[in-house]
């Protein structure tokens, strides 16, 4: 079945998963962190989400698709950056941070396999 918009790819609907469940744990952050950690780890894994819808909506331009998708990768690596600092901070368990690094690899792979493949995808 064709994918008929942005909502239909895999790495999207990932992306977003991931997204929520950053926004979950990051509730139990302290409060000092709220403006610093907190803010920046939901800000960077929804942008790594929106831009994917972005991206999406660039397909006419292949430059414009694959920057967007270029964006988005950055942000999903931002959040595995701020993942290990709460896990160092013992905000996150091992466990627990291994899992969302994990689950941002695979957004990341999916990303890159993307970027360096665009036609398939461009209008």
């Amino acid at each position: 079945m064709a994918i008929r918009g942005h909502q239909g790819l895999e790495v999207y609907q990932l992306a977003f998963e991931m997204a929520m469940q950053v926004f979950k744990v990051s509730q139990c952050f302290p409060k000092e962190e709220r403006y610093s950690l907190t803010d920046q780890i939901r800000r960077s894994s929804r942008s790594a989400w929106a831009n994917l819808a972005e991206a999406w909506r660039k397909r006419r331009y292949k430059a414009a698709f694959v920057a967007k998708l270029s964006d988005s990768e950055a942000e999903a690596a931002e959040t595995q950056t701020w993942i290990k600092f709460a896990v160092t901070c013992g905000y996150l368990s091992e466990e627990l941070g291994s899992e969302l690094e994990n689950n941002y690899d695979r957004i990341l792979g999916k990303l890159v396999k993307i970027i360096h493949n665009p036609a398939p995808w461009l209008i």
